[in-house]
């Protein structure tokens, strides 16, 4: 029971996950079933596999992205450019191995809000005290602060140490091994949380900075093919442009702006690495994903101590996703599954934000866009209100779970306080038919808050980061 009557059934606006309902099974068990039934698929797929990955899967993964980014691309995307990952946070410790040092590399710039759950993987690579957060506005990263604080970042490094990596780094100097200065750390696409998408001319100026300031610039790009019509009306589920990304990621970026990675007196690593994985557009469980960079820094990638010792992660699983993406079946059910699925979700619940929130002076940004996507809607609270309150109220009085702004800070981040009237739902875990439910009540703690004549104070010890895993 709770003060406003029997207590509601629990819906969890939180959790970033897929719904049961969308995990493909039947394709990824037909694809197993054919793998293992081909010997000269499952004998390489059950034995060590070659450190960059089972070839097949690259191939797949690199016709399948050529075919996506057509439209950013002056040629195909070819193998040598992908390496296979265990997934996006499992890569994400790899390309911190072999190339970030905990003496020479300065500083983690991350993107604020932000995906919370990278922070304990770069602290776990000795750069704990050392995340720093960058703003974002509706054009995506605050490219000019990030520039400023690169600039008085490297004022302060004392002359003596000098340029060259080579004299202060702990690491080895192996030839597929390189040291950046920086790290920028960035979800450019229908960002987790505030599904922002940096425009254009931002990715070109980060491009810019990172090649400046000696940054490696790694990209979460995981909900890029999530994608749809931001108008219901008009929403074609089989519409083609939705088929084809409608901007170039930064890797592309990197790969042609300017003369690439490849220009006189530069050493051929790049400054971007795309970072994704299957988890978002087949399923969690496959542990499965692909890196993609300029070719001497996938070759780097490969080469890091886990890959070495044992080959590329996910040997078996790279095995069923090659025959998915070589059936056409992972684009079907992108296309005919997901898409659909996840376009009539995100407009029932902004249905509910239009009809209830909106009214109570709660906003969304880039609310102006065409089109939309990925799992998340960020939503700016009335003053005076509190994020970590309302949350907690609403988990109280109406049994609902919602993410509130502080839980997505950089880790250290002196800027915390500016997430504090934010809050994140996501429409992909719950059931459909609650994503409307969960807005109302969402609407009905803010509508009772803002009646009453002071903000309660905020109830110390959340407990909601013990059931956020994968959000």
């Amino acid at each position: 029971m709770t003060e406003q009557g029997p207590e509601k059934p629990p819906i969890n606006l939180l959790r970033g996950w897929p719904n049961a309902s969308l995990l493909p099974a039947a394709q990824i068990k037909a694809a197993s079933v054919s793998a293992l039934s081909d010997v000269d698929v499952s004998t390489p797929g059950l034995l060590y596999g070659p450190d960059p990955g089972y070839q097949p899967l690259r191939e797949s993964i690199a016709e399948w992205l050529s075919r996506f980014y057509k439209e950013h691309l002056k040629a195909p995307i070819y193998a040598e450019r992908i390496c296979i990952t265990g997934g996006a946070s499992q890569n994400l410790a790899c390309i911190l191995q072999v190339f970030s040092d905990p003496v020479y590399t300065r500083y983690i710039w991350m993107v604020s809000p932000t995906y919370f759950r990278v922070c304990p993987i770069f602290e776990d690579n000795a750069f704990a005290g050392r995340l720093r957060s960058v703003p974002e506005d509706d054009e995506g990263i605050d490219v000019e602060f990030l520039r400023q604080r690169l600039h008085e970042e490297e004022q302060a490094i004392p002359a003596e140490l000098g340029a060259d990596a080579s004299n202060w780094t702990l690491k080895g100097s192996q030839d597929w091994r390189k040291a950046y200065r920086h790290i920028i750390y960035a979800v450019p696409t229908f960002s987790n949380p505030s599904s922002r998408t940096m425009t254009l001319q931002r990715r070109h100026q980060l491009v810019q900075v990172a090649r400046q300031y000696d940054a490696l610039i790694i990209t979460d790009d995981v909900y890029d093919q999530l994608q749809w019509s931001a108008k219901q009306s008009t929403c074609d589920d089989a519409s083609p442009s939705l088929q084809h990304a409608l901007l170039p990621r930064l890797v592309d970026i990197d790969r042609w702006f300017q003369g690439s990675a490849k220009r006189h007196g530069v050493d051929g690593f790049g400054n971007v690495v795309s970072n994704a994985s299957f988890s978002k557009i087949a399923a969690p469980g496959v542990r499965c994903g692909w890196a993609e960079g300029s070719e001497m820094l996938i070759w780097g990638l490969s080469k890091s101590g886990s890959s070495a010792s044992g080959g590329a992660p996910s040997q078996m699983t790279s095995t069923f996703m090659a025959q998915m993406l070589d059936s056409g079946e992972l684009e079907k059910h992108i296309y005919n599954t997901l898409q659909p699925a996840y376009a009539r979700r995100y407009h029932d619940m902004m249905d509910a934000i239009n009809h209830y929130l909106l009214p109570l002076d709660v906003t969304l940004p880039q609310s102006n866009r065409g089109v939309v996507g990925g799992y998340f809607l960020w939503l700016s609270l009335p003053k005076p209100l509190i994020a970590e309150v309302v949350a907690q109220r609403a988990r109280v009085e109406e049994n609902l779970i919602i993410g509130q702004g502080p839980l997505f800070a950089v880790y250290g981040d002196e800027r915390r306080e500016d997430l504090e009237r934010q809050v994140r739902v996501c429409f992909s875990w719950e059931a459909e038919e609650n994503l409307g439910e969960g807005i109302q009540r969402l609407a009905t703690v803010i509508r009772r808050m803002l009646r009453e004549p002071n903000s309660p104070p905020s109830m110390a010890g959340s407990r909601l980061t013990s059931m956020v895993r994968g959000c």
